[in-house]
């Protein structure tokens, strides 16, 4: 009797061939823990990523002992570096792309240092400067360094990685700062010169409307030779140029304005009012007033008249927000900030509102401003009320006035698509003040070793236009390292008084 059919053999291998089959869809379809893949990935949610960015403080502990570098992460408020740097460094800068720092020492020394938080001692390289050299200030581009010299009226060229000295340029009398291109691509900087001699260096900050006025002397950067100079207002103290690099704007204190040069050209900005192609008149503007003085004297009216404006205004800084195509200057003297529309048209000229200029009060003696990435708000170092006020740049009013550490004489900051960090430092305290924008408050403060020479951010995303790689030394028209004191009413340096101290004594 048989048990099977003949093709029982066949059978059998349906049936393995069956349940091997049942097999591979239980594997296919799994249990759950098995790879499937993804066709539309879904991202996680969150704020975006913090830029990479660190905040970079000089600091001194005594003229004479070792300065001291700190470096500061940004996203999280961390100390990542501490390292000794040059005694007594009297500035501080660093180049266009934030990637370099310079300092001028006391012992007559340019340090040259990369901003990274591996950075030691023995990464440090020291330029020796001449025996005479007075370097009042620096600029740091993308490539070179500039030094505005006092020593023979020059300004100084630095070159090479690291930077050392390789020519001086002569210019106007009393050279005190460089502005111009940030990187290769420009034509030409300009060294800003007081155009008389000031032994005291306290001149400027002291009887400003009684001084002859400036001169911007133009350097050919393919030839480094000097072009003739241009007229400025009086005491001219600092210089700031527009991204595009079509416009350069210097800070004249003695006299309330600011000077429009057209880097185009090499000129000022004037010209004869035409219609452009769109319709729209065309003007320029070689002299901006920043007070109702400067308006009378100049008998130039902004585009929105003169409300809100001082009878003083003494500007001494400022930042050009690529944003708004503004300029917010600082204006020590008057207490206020001035936000002034320097836009172009499509054809490169002065846009049909050139020139229109909103006054906001702020604290005492603003030495510094900070204009956030997104042109929103404002930030200004009051030196004497030792405060930082907050302005609203779209309805010109002020937001709210925070108290920091000490007398500010420095503000910066960074930002990225949301959140930001603004940096208060005073010379005459250790500690690093930190604002979050995201609520406008203090964050935290830092202490570093000795008393700040200065600050800088390493991304400029938020400190606009080339004002990151200018140093800011106290004297010649810059704030002093201290508000006005009682009892010492003694402006230039006698026996063995630095000018530093001489400058405790004026605004």
């Amino acid at each position: 009797m048989r048990l099977f059919p003949m093709n029982s053999g066949r059978a059998r291998v349906r049936l393995v061939q069956a349940g091997a089959a049942l097999v591979a869809v239980a594997l296919i379809a799994g249990c759950g823990n098995s790879y499937r893949p993804v066709v539309t990935p879904v991202n996680p949610s969150g704020p975006a990523a913090q830029v990479t960015s660190y905040a970079v403080v000089v600091s001194s502990p005594s003229p004479t002992s070792a300065g001291i570098l700190t470096i500061v992460d940004y996203s999280g408020d961390t100390v990542m570096t501490i390292v000794p740097i040059g005694p007594g460094p009297r500035s501080f800068v660093m180049d266009s792309g934030g990637y370099n720092g310079y300092t001028v020492d006391s012992d007559g020394t340019l340090a040259n240092f990369g901003i990274t938080t591996s950075l030691q001692a023995k990464d440090i390289h020291y330029s020796t400067l001449s025996s005479t050299a007075n370097i009042v200030n620096l600029m740091g581009p993308a490539a070179g360094l500039w030094a505005a010299d006092l020593n023979g009226n020059v300004v100084d060229l630095f070159q090479g990685s690291p930077q050392d000295f390789k020519q001086a340029i002569s210019v106007a009398p009393t050279p005190v700062t460089v502005a111009g291109a940030p990187n290769s691509t420009g034509q030409r900087e300009y060294v800003i010169s007081q155009n008389f001699i000031d032994p005291t260096g306290v001149t400027c900050n002291t009887t400003p409307t009684a001084e002859p006025t400036g001169l911007a002397t133009p350097i050919e950067l393919s030839t480094y030779t000097a072009d003739t100079p241009i007229a400025l207002g009086k005491c001219p103290v600092f210089a700031v140029a527009s991204p595009d690099q079509r416009r350069l704007f210097v800070m004249n204190r003695g006299d309330d304005t600011i000077t429009v040069i057209n880097a185009q050209n090499n000129t000022l900005d004037q010209c004869t009012p035409y219609l452009n192609l769109s319709g729209q008149t065309v003007t320029c503007h070689p002299t901006l007033p920043l007070s109702t003085a400067a308006v009378t004297a100049t008998g130039i009216t902004p585009p929105n008249g003169t409300t809100g404006m001082g009878t003083i205004a003494g500007p001494v800084y400022a930042e050009y927000n690529s944003a708004t195509s503004q300029l917010v200057v600082a204006n020590y003297d008057g207490g206020t900030i001035s936000v002034v529309d320097v836009g172009l048209d499509e054809y490169g000229n002065d846009g049909p509102t050139f020139g229109t200029t909103y006054t906001i009060p702020v604290g005492k003696y603003p030495a510094s401003v900070t204009v956030l990435a997104d042109g929103s708000r404002a930030y200004t170092a009051n030196q004497s009320d030792g405060t930082v006020t907050i302005a609203v740049l779209a309805s010109h009013s002020v937001e709210k006035t925070l108290t920091v550490v000490g007398h500010p004489r420095t503000v910066v900051s960074t930002q990225n698509s949301l959140y930001g960090k603004v940096y208060a430092a005073s010379p005459d305290s250790p500690y690093l003040t930190i604002l979050a924008t995201l609520t406008d408050l203090v964050d935290t403060t830092i202490l570093t070793e000795g008393n700040v020479v200065d600050v800088r951010v390493s991304t400029q995303n938020g400190s606009a236009g080339n004002s990151n790689m200018v140093s800011r030394t106290p004297g010649y028209g810059q704030p002093c390292n201290l508000p006005p004191t009682p009892g010492n009413p003694t402006p230039a340096p006698t026996g063995t008084q630095t000018l530093l101290e001489a400058c405790r004594a004026i605004p």
